[in-house]
């Protein structure tokens, strides 16, 4: 018996002509059932294939950091994306469910994907249509998250597949929360957080109804709703946002009187001017960024995730004014004309008595120089730091002979201010390492006689404060120095022009230093940071060091003494200053630096000019910088005069 064949019966062999090719009821049943069992396997395959990603995408990772004047208003921001995630808990309810009655009312039913949907995305894609939406919430998320935004037909089944298993094995609310955090909302931003900002500079928990259905609204299309950017963009914000509201009702989020009670549209702001770490402000954002790392034990790996925020102790008028007065001096300065204004340099900062960095001159443009000139320590102190060889000696004493007692020293010590004097050690004249006896010089070789340690200090004697610092030691004139707030890696070498400054501290350490004295003795370590959040949860920042250094007797001793120098060497200075600030010159012996270092109740300020080649790091002489024999004398006190002055009536 022959087997039955088995093949099908095609072409039909009882049909003639056309109709031998048209299928029976019973072959086109088959071929879809084949057909439909095939796509199913195929489905199914893919989606055991289909793993979630291990690691999200650049943007759904990135975050910026962004850093805030005293004040509370945007200094500068870092990172490549403007974005900060928000836990879904901080998220008020009321702005969770505008975006869902915006987005996806079903949200919290759905399976994570709308099959209708799909199907018509699919088919606008097809025929060349517009590609947005056809989404869930879930998809969204998966495509904001893990995949690129490229609109194909193979990326959306994969979106599809990877939303099911996202649904499966994430919960809503995690799904909800990524979504808000990794959307786009236009004017730079991502996320809700940041868009509440950029739109009505807020907190996201502080949004009210209103506020949430416009930002809900962005999220169909920013550039169609931002009401900033057309009359036609803004008529059309106006109306989703009627929609929207709406939809609350519909969705229960809303009662129709609450609904009744939102009429007139929630106005966001302005767009903000983009903000960046140039100018000043990238020398403050910088000098922030290492002080906060350091304080809130932050790595540079964590740092560049991003989602800090830096509220710093930037006073921003002062900061203006501080650069306001420098650039009035440097416009005297022709680089391209007079040899001697090339490599001009000029670095300040202004410190608060209780240690609050208030403002810093760090250079032209933090965009074009990251060579910060405030906080330089390649730059002599000169006679700026005597201060400190007075404050050791009244509050250590000398000694002057080898196993006696050290002797206290008062304002009224008096001491041989004659130039060119040998300066002396328990065991004879000092010697250096050239078989030279070193000698004290004063400016202009002027001799002095008997002169008390107080008047020395107001005329700027050199030569006492060069025996001084042998008697009291120059290990314990570090001491008082490291105390008041220098760095000891800034000290010179320990001779005897280690008493007339031969350290190299910065500007923003001898403004801090000199703070000690305008704090009544009370040194507490500078600082630029005074809090800060991450994902809206407040940072553990250590405190800065606070330590009385020296009593209240010897601060106020060099301040009488400081006060005198300020009427003595700049005169014309008392009239808009009052009589409470003190400061002091400091010049070097090869005057390649000036400095003006002195402070009020307010704030401790020092200025320093300076030449220097940045590529070999070597000071220059200022002689003849502006057209001025005087340069290190003149411009540092003109910027620090002008500075005070223009911040006389401010608070700190």
């Amino acid at each position: 018996m022959r087997p039955a064949d088995v093949r099908p019966n095609y072409p039909r062999s009882a049909r003639s002509g056309f109709r031998r090719w048209v299928p029976s009821w019973r072959q086109s049943l088959t071929l879809l059932l084949v057909c439909a069992a095939g796509l199913t396997a195929f489905v199914t395959y893919s989606y055991i294939r289909t793993d979630i990603p291990e690691h999200l995408n650049s943007f759904a990772t990135q975050q910026d950091n962004v850093y805030y004047w005293s004040d509370g208003s945007e200094l500068a921001r870092s990172g490549w994306v403007n974005r900060q995630e928000m836990p879904l808990a901080k998220i008020p309810g009321p702005v969770r469910q505008a975006v869902l009655a915006a987005e996806n009312a079903n949200f919290y039913s759905d399976p994570g994907v709308s099959v209708t949907g799909m199907g018509r995305a699919v088919l606008r894609m097809a025929t060349g249509g517009d590609t947005q939406g056809g989404s869930t919430i879930t998809q969204q998320y998966v495509k904001n998250a893990y995949l690129d935004q490229d609109q194909t037909v193979g990326r959306k089944f994969d979106e599809l597949l990877l939303a099911v298993k996202v649904d499966n094995r994430l919960s809503k609310d995690k799904i909800l929360e990524g979504y808000l955090n990794t959307s786009w909302f236009g004017r730079g931003t991502y996320g809700i957080q940041r868009a509440s900002q950029a739109y009505y500079g807020k907190e996201v928990g502080q949004l009210n109804v209103s506020e949430a259905a416009f930002l809900a609204s962005l999220l169909k299309g920013a550039s169609l709703y931002d009401p900033a950017i057309s009359p036609k963009t803004h008529k059309r914000a106006v109306d989703r946002w009627n929609w929207i509201l709406d939809r609350m009702v519909t969705t229960g989020a809303l009662t129709p009187a609450e609904r009744a009670t939102y009429k007139v549209f929630p106005e966001p702001k302005a767009p903000p001017r983009t903000s960046s770490a140039s100018g000043q402000p990238g020398y403050l954002a910088d000098l922030a960024k290492t002080y906060f790392q350091k304080s809130a034990h932050i790595s540079d790996a964590a740092f560049d995730l991003g989602g800090y925020e830096i509220h710093t102790t930037f006073d921003k008028p002062r900061t203006k004014a501080l650069a306001k007065s420098v650039e009035a001096v440097r416009e005297d300065f022709d680089p391209h004309h007079r040899d001697t204004d090339r490599f001009a340099r000029t670095g300040a900062a202004s410190v608060a008595p209780d240690g609050r960095i208030l403002a810093v001159y760090g250079g032209p443009d933090f965009a074009t120089q990251g060579f910060n000139e405030s906080n330089s320590i390649t730059i002599p102190a000169g006679s700026s730091f005597t201060p400190f060889v007075y404050a050791a000696a009244l509050r250590d004493g000398v000694l002057r002979a080898r196993g006696r007692p050290r002797t206290p020293v008062s304002p009224e010590t008096v001491y041989n201010g004659d130039d060119n004097i040998p300066v002396q050690t328990p065991e004879g004249p000092y010697w250096d390492r050239n078989g030279k006896v070193v000698k004290g010089q004063n400016d202009g070789g002027r001799s002095w006689g008997q002169i008390s340690l107080h008047d020395a200090m107001v005329h700027s004697v050199n030569s006492p404060f060069m025996q001084l610092g042998t008697d009291v030691g120059y290990d314990r004139v570090s001491r008082a120095a490291k105390d008041a707030g220098l760095l000891t890696s800034s000290f010179g070498p320990r001779v005897p022009a280690f008493s007339l400054g031969n350290s190299t501290p910065s500007a923003l350490r001898m403004a801090g230093a000199y703070g000690t004295f305008a704090a009544g003795g009370v040194h507490t370590e500078p600082y630029s940071v005074a809090r800060a959040t991450r994902n809206g949860d407040a940072l553990r920042l250590d405190p800065p060091d606070r330590e009385r250094v020296f009593s209240t007797t010897v601060s106020s001793q060099v301040t009488d003494a400081l006060r005198g120098a300020l009427r003595e060497q700049s005169p014309a200075a008392g009239p808009g200053l009052g009589a409470s600030v003190a400061g002091k010159i400091g010049t070097t012996e090869d005057h390649t630096a000036g400095w003006f270092t002195g402070y009020d109740a307010g704030a401790a300020t020092a200025v320093v000019v300076y030449r220097m080649d940045l590529k070999d790091l070597k000071p220059l002489p200022l002689t003849g910088v502006g057209g001025d024999a005087h340069a290190d004398l003149t411009y540092p006190f003109r910027i620090w005069s002008d500075y005070l002055k223009s911040v006389a009536t401010k608070q700190p």
